[in-house]
């Protein structure tokens, strides 16, 4: 009696699918074509707009992704851990009513205006957070509620006036011809900075980050293993409703005075930074990714306007990004599923 042994040899992976798996691994872990997407937009607007590319110019746009990148903070880390806030509009607009309005009418300085605004905000944030968590309601709904109240508690402080300024050393502040030390930086662009650094630490180097990135992957799994899910959910909603009230702030300085409609493009713009730059769409969730989408928004932006579109035309062709990065990482997931 003979015994026939069948050895399956597994197939050894085309040279296109090894170079398509690397590719994937790099894209995984650094934003690679959003980079290139920036540096491919520079390029072409430079040849649009010849002045594109003047120091002047490099620093307004690197004010103006500031802005997007800090409203995007809260957004990033709220995503991170499975929810969405809607309140950034209302909670920038809110900030930047109190702060342009409040000293004058009230006679109080600058800075009690400013940690009465941070607290407010923290409160109504971390109600959020509790909120949604546990009663596992839509943050969507809740965030879109509380922002709208936040907006409002601003209109009757301020008894709807819209006639007061920043201080002029806030406008300084957000000028992008101010320097920081005397460095050609402007110094709104050095806070983004810090942040930066301030995350990159967080989601490398700490305990916290670690659970943060735990909560958003599994919550059930992380509260199994003693990560206070609910905790979580309440601080990242908190930072969210503080950093839009501080990017109202910011923005009153920048615009020298508020309006109720001041925060509407960087509710777009800064979930616009979070999807496009990936961490929405199954990339590594980071503050990395969300700082190169900004910078990717805020050129393409620029583009637009210097070669003329509307704000109409814009808003189809964002959409259209923002549809462009679903699909592509939807597609990325299926290939590597498939190989």
């Amino acid at each position: 009696m003979t015994t026939t042994s069948t050895i399956v040899v597994a197939e050894d992976p085309s040279v296109m699918v090894r170079v398509w798996r690397r590719l994937l691994g790099v894209q995984k872990e650094f934003p690679v074509l959003q980079l290139l997407a920036v540096a491919v937009i520079l390029v072409i607007g430079a040849n649009a707009l010849p002045g594109l590319l003047n120091p002047s110019s490099i620093r307004l746009m690197l004010v103006m992704a500031a802005i997007t990148g800090i409203a995007a903070l809260g957004q990033t880390l709220v995503i991170i851990v499975g929810g969405i806030d809607l309140s950034i509009a209302s909670m920038i607009g809110a900030g930047a009513l109190a702060i342009s309005q409040l000293p004058s009418i009230t006679g109080l300085d600058f800075w009690v205006i400013f940690v009465g605004v941070i607290v407010g905000a923290g409160v109504i944030g971390a109600g959020v957070g509790y909120v949604s968590h546990r009663f596992d309601l839509n943050p969507l709904i809740i965030s879109l509620g509380a922002g709208a109240i936040a907006l409002g508690i601003a209109l009757v402080l301020t008894g709807g006036s819209f006639t007061g300024t920043a201080p002029a050393w806030l406008g300084k502040f957000m000028s992008p011809i101010s320097t920081t030390f005397g460095l050609p930086i402007p110094p709104v662009v050095s806070l983004w900075i810090v942040i930066a650094i301030v995350m990159f630490v967080l989601f490398t180097w700490t305990a916290t980050g670690r659970r943060l990135s735990a909560v958003g992957t599994n919550r059930k799994a992380a509260d199994l293993t003693l990560i206070r899910s609910r905790k979580m959910w309440v601080i990242v909603f908190m930072v969210s409703a503080i950093g839009s009230a501080v990017v109202g702030i910011l923005l009153a300085g920048y615009s020298g005075s508020a309006d109720l409609t001041l925060g509407n493009t960087y509710m777009f713009q800064s979930l616009a930074a979070v999807v496009v730059g990936g961490t929405m769409m199954g990339g590594k969730g980071d503050y990395n990714r969300t700082i190169t989408g900004a910078l990717l928004i805020t050129a393409l932006n620029t583009v637009l306007i210097g070669i003329g579109f509307s704000y109409a035309d814009q808003q189809i062709l964002f959409g259209l990004v923002i549809l462009g990065a679903v699909v592509a990482y939807g597609r990325e997931r299926k290939l590597r599923d498939r190989i």
